[in-house]
């Protein structure tokens, strides 16, 4: 049976036994509730029901938030002689004959109707295909198709949707608008049609509204229940598309109060108040190593004016690869150290253990001769070393303290901590970011990311965060000049490192791999270290790094690359972020097309780190039109705020950010990239609607508190307005 003809008789009332194992009894309506698991609908068996469990429908709630992806508009027939190339359409016509080609079964099966109308005629092609569809295929018959339009030889479409009949009036339910839902393997879109469609209809009106009426009204918005159904089973695609648009804001609505009421919470906090005077200012600004440019002036203005204030300071600091933020931070933790009677201290959070050890490096060199007492936490670290640094911290012997997770762990205590920086922070998830502020009374808070976030996004991730943006790079270092090299090109990648290190700089060259695959046809670090010592770079001195290696190992390596006794460094991503090498020139990246705009645009900041001109060869290996394309996105540009915006179209908010990152909400249908114009107008509604009703107390607002609580409650430390 076709999805269609399951479509058409569920428009006809014909009633079909479910796929057996269903529970013998079925609740009746009035006992159905939005948390009735979903094996409990009509025409939902155990097959079904395991199906529906791949696509995360659980619930009948799942159920009626499962959103069609998009619609195909089946309602207009098109004569054939006015088909466009490309385009998809519906045709009616009679088939004038059939034929069957290659084996009977198998890819290399064909099955082709000649399909004609008053008009012209065209060919119908089914690969794959089976037995049962030839035989639908009856010479005369009437039938309609609904594919794109292609031409070989003659106008054709290939593997099309269609219904046959004798007659003109048995086609007639085929011109529809139908919804097209996201599907797994074995499930099929007529199957998930007869479920939801009636679902819908039938248990809609037990979805309570969570956006208030004057909302509602201010947007013109239709009701949650109209939106349900009509979002399944709309009359037109604009209907359906308004539908949709409904239920988005309801998600990011309630997303987006969750937000203001933490951000209200943090802002009534009881939090310190860092006396950051003349002399402090002073104190701090005689250690950098260089005048700060106008925006780290204008960041590092707003983060004192927060440490100053009597509420805990939550704050974003955005910038470019080598802007400068690490320095702004840096006066945040002096000024936070200042007042060395109250024996504060300050946590810096890396998800690296190089990218730690950076930090810790950098930090010494800044504070030497300074009395502030460091230290280095790590996961690698030995037992009684740990136990060791753990009594010092718990003691207050140490003041600022530089770790990875290692700092989150239960076993983790602070005697006085007063300021938490968490660097690349978008690596961390929410309830790890609060982890580390809850081993406080109420310390500040400055979160850091080298990889820009667009607006959008960080409103989502961080919509109770103020955002300070340092959009200015430091003098004296040239752009890096980026090219794009077909793999069949490496030597010219390899001449140019010879050429660099001739001229006594460094390099890098990245794989995305430590080992070789074969399955994915990839390049690996290890074995191309050996290869490109033993042959293109043999003149050069080279060494390995990766993540699989012991940290001392990692250590050992890095120094020495700092002091010039290698002239090569072929690694991993490991070294994305927290290297700074400003002798490195040229960095050669391979398999170039595997990785994201943002991650490349990280690895390139590696060079460029002083005032040598610097070169990034992106090696793309059989990149195809797209993968080219997006790669020349950064020939053109150094700007990683126009990067990340690309990066995050392309790839969505999910990859951007690296494989299901825990800090990321999962919404049901909205889509932050391309719904960013409903996010924007839900915080705006929402904001302001939790401005006049700051504990949603209101009669109006209970079943929106009840959702929020329900969703983000404890993922956002909100539960207190309960």
């Amino acid at each position: 049976m076709s999805d269609m003809q399951e479509t058409e008789a569920l428009a006809d009332g014909v009633k079909r036994k479910p796929a057996g194992g269903t529970p013998d009894h079925k609740p009746p309506i009035a006992e159905i509730g939005l948390g009735t698991s979903v094996q409990y609908v009509k025409g939902v068996g155990p097959k079904r029901f395991k199906l529906l469990e791949r696509c995360g429908i659980l619930t009948l709630e799942d159920l009626l938030y499962y959103s069609p992806l998009r619609y195909e508009d089946r309602c207009d027939v098109t004569p054939i002689c006015r088909l466009n190339v490309d385009e998809n359409a519906v045709v009616r016509g009679t088939i004038i004959a059939t034929q069957w080609k290659g084996p009977r079964y198998g890819s290399k099966s064909r099955i082709e109707a000649f399909v004609r109308d008053e008009t012209e005629q065209i060919t119908a092609v089914w690969f794959n295909a089976s037995e049962h569809l030839y035989k639908r295929l009856i010479r005369g018959h009437r039938i309609i198709l609904y594919g794109k339009v292609g031409c070989y030889r003659w106008l054709q479409m290939v593997n099309p949707t269609f219904t046959t009949a004798e007659t003109d009036e048995g086609l007639d339910k085929f011109r529809a608008i139908v919804p097209i839902y996201p599907l797994t393997e074995g499930l099929r879109q007529g199957e998930l049609c007869r479920i939801i469609i009636p679902a819908a209809q039938t248990y809609a009106n037990l979805v309570e509204e969570v956006v208030p009426a004057s909302v509602r009204q201010a947007n013109n918005l239709l009701p949650v229940q109209e939106a349900l159904k009509t979002v399944h089973a709309p009359p037109t695609i604009e209907a359906g598309d308004t539908a949709r648009r409904r239920l988005i804001y309801d998600e990011f609505f309630v997303f987006q109060t969750a937000m203001a009421v933490r951000k209200r919470i943090t802002g009534l906090a009881s939090g310190i108040s860092f006396r950051i005077g003349p002399n402090v200012d002073k104190r701090i600004r005689a250690r950098f190593p260089f005048t700060p440019t106008a925006a780290q002036e204008r960041a590092v203005r707003e983060i004192a004016d927060d440490m100053r204030s009597d509420h805990p300071m939550s704050r974003l600091l955005q910038g470019d690869v080598g802007c400068g933020k690490t320095l702004v931070a840096a006066y945040a933790m002096l000024a936070a150290l200042a007042e060395r009677a109250k024996g504060r201290q300050v946590a810096v959070m890396a998800p690296t253990e190089i990218l730690a050890e950076q930090h810790f490096l950098f930090l010494r060199r800044l504070l030497e001769s300074a009395q502030v007492r460091l230290m280095l936490l790590t996961g690698s670290q030995s037992a009684s070393e740990r136990k060791q640094n753990l009594d010092a911290i718990l003691n207050g012997d140490v003041d600022l303290i530089v770790g990875t997770h290692a700092l989150i762990q239960e076993d983790v205590e602070f005697k006085n901590l007063g300021l938490i920086v968490i660097d690349e922070q978008h690596r961390f998830g929410v309830a790890q970011r609060h982890n580390l502020g809850r081993k406080g009374p109420a310390p500040d808070v400055l979160l850091l990311t080298a990889t820009p976030i667009p607006r959008t996004l960080a409103l989502t991730l961080y919509g109770e965060v103020d955002v300070s943006i340092i959009d200015e790079m430091p003098p004296g270092r040239a752009p890096v000049r980026t090219l794009l090299f077909d793999s069949s090109e490496e030597d010219r990648a390899w001449e140019a490192i010879r050429q660099q290190v001739a001229q006594g700089h460094q390099a890098f060259v990245v794989y995305p791999v430590i080992d070789e695959s074969d399955k994915l046809d990839i390049k690996g670090a290890t074995s191309e270290a050996e290869r490109l010592q033993s042959g293109p770079l043999a003149s050069a001195r080279v060494c390995l790094l990766h993540g699989r290696m012991k940290q001392e190992q990692k250590d050992a390596v890095m120094e020495q690359f700092r002091k010039r006794n290698y002239d090569v460094m072929v690694a991993t991503t490991v070294i994305e972020v927290g290297i700074d090498v400003p002798n490195a020139t040229v960095m050669v990246i391979n398999h170039a097309e595997r990785l994201g705009l943002a991650q490349l645009h990280q690895l390139r900041g590696r060079v460029g780190r002083a005032q040598f001109p610097s070169y990034c060869i992106l090696l793309a290996e059989s990149a195809g039109p797209d993968a080219a394309a997006r790669l020349r996105t950064l020939t053109k540009t150094n700007d990683g705020f126009k990067i990340a915006e690309e990066d995050l179209r392309l790839r969505g908010p999910g990859e951007f950010l690296g494989t299901r990152q825990s800090g990321l909400p999962e919404f049901l249908i909205g889509n932050i990239v391309d719904d960013r114009e409903i996010m924007e107008t839900a915080r705006r509604d929402a904001f302001a609607l939790v401005a006049s009703d700051p504990r949603l107390a209101l009669p109006e607002h209970s079943v929106l508190r009840r959702r929020v609580l329900d969703r983000y409650g404890k993922r956002l430390d909100i539960v207190s307005i309960a």
